[in-house]
């Protein structure tokens, strides 16, 4: 009799994931052992052998359980917050350990602020990473030199920290950026040229540095750039005239630099703009005569500049100007009446050589 084989037929049983892998849970261990929160308790979450369940800010990918999320806001609508009636306060620093958490899409250390320390160079490393916000504390020290190895980076925003040193070349490289807010920090030298090729862009924030040099001209080329401000700088030379082209741009802030040159006619042309800030610069010439139905600013400041001439007569034509600021220059002549500013102050045009008329004294 021949032997029958029976063929056997093996079942790869593997198990789910249920918890986060040991080495997520030591990194983020290691990252709350550098870090002081002595009022809240948030961080005294982080316990049990399972970060995926109620550690407090952290969040992980259902499928690997891997963390992909740290957000920690020391301003906070959580209960926490509100049963305990203040903000967050911690001191520490942001442990290199992060960079162990391979799969981190989104680090949120924001308004805790005592923080200080630098931000690790090897977050640059972290290949998913979409959000890096660290606003409000006191992180001191430069912007990762390689940080635009991110190439998913979304959002990045270091704004009112102590942060030094140039703004990294590698910055234009961040091609899926859309938030990009360095305001009030210590960053000096010159914006990069092509920082124009963060085409996805949507706010540019600089304000409140030591940045110099001019007002890259590739900036016009970031399509969807709505709110650009590099006010309180030292920057200098003139303005693009093709910011004026701009068709989504409704937030122009340049004030307080030094920059000169005349204002081109191009910038108050543009309909879209809304909010535009030039004040306390060093701007000369005329204001350009190109005011139209559409023109709607609700705030036009162009005040402690070296302007000089008229007022424009077409100015009336404007449907709506909710502010303005033409003071301290050296223009001369009638103010023009318009309902659509015959509700300013004389504040508004006070300090010139001889303007006239209401809100100030009769021609």
């Amino acid at each position: 009799m021949g032997i029958l084989f029976i063929p056997l037929i093996v079942l790869a049983v593997t198990s789910a994931v249920t918890s986060c892998p040991p080495s997520d849970r030591a990194a983020l261990l290691s990252f709350k052992a550098a870090l002081n929160e002595p009022y809240l308790g948030i961080l005294d979450s982080w316990t049990g052998t399972d970060c995926c369940q109620n550690w407090y800010g952290v969040s992980c990918d259902q499928s690997t359980k891997r963390v992909a999320d740290i957000s920690l806001r020391g301003e906070s609508e959580d209960p926490i917050f509100l049963k305990a009636g203040r903000t967050g306060f911690m001191t520490g620093s942001l442990s290199p350990s992060l960079c162990q958490l391979e799969r981190l899409t989104t680090l949120v250390v924001a308004d805790w602020k005592g923080i200080t320390g630098e931000i690790p160079a090897c977050v640059s490393s972290l290949p998913n990473l979409r959000i890096l916000d660290v606003i409000g504390n006191k992180i001191s020290g430069e912007l990762p030199a390689d940080i635009g190895r991110l190439s998913r980076l979304t959002v990045l925003n270091v704004a009112d920290n102590l942060i030094s040193g140039r703004i990294p070349p590698s910055i234009v490289n961040l091609q899926s950026l859309m938030h990009l807010d360095l305001s009030n920090n210590k960053l000096s030298g010159s914006i990069p040229a092509d920082l124009g090729n963060l085409k996805m862009m949507s706010r540019a924030l600089l304000s409140r540095n030591q940045l110099t040099g001019p007002i890259p001209c590739s900036l016009a080329n970031i399509y969807r750039l709505a709110d650009l401000d590099l006010s309180m700088n030292k920057i200098s030379g003139s303005i693009p005239a093709q910011l004026g082209q701009m068709r989504v741009l409704s937030t122009l802030k340049l004030d307080s630099n030094q920059i000169s040159g005349s204002i081109p006619a191009s910038l108050l042309r543009n309909t879209g703009l809304s909010i535009v800030n030039l004040s306390r610069n060093n701007l000369e010439g005329f204001i350009p005569d190109v005011f139209c139905p559409k023109s709607y600013f609700t705030s036009l400041d162009l005040s402690f500049n070296n302007l000089k001439g008229s007022i424009p007569k077409s100015i009336t034509a404007a449907s709506y100007i909710g502010h303005m600021d033409m003071s301290h220059n050296h223009l001369c002549g009638p103010i023009p009446a318009s309902a659509a500013f015959d509700h300013l102050e004389a504040s508004s045009f006070m300090g010139n050589d001889c303007l006239c008329g209401m809100p100030l004294r009769t021609c």
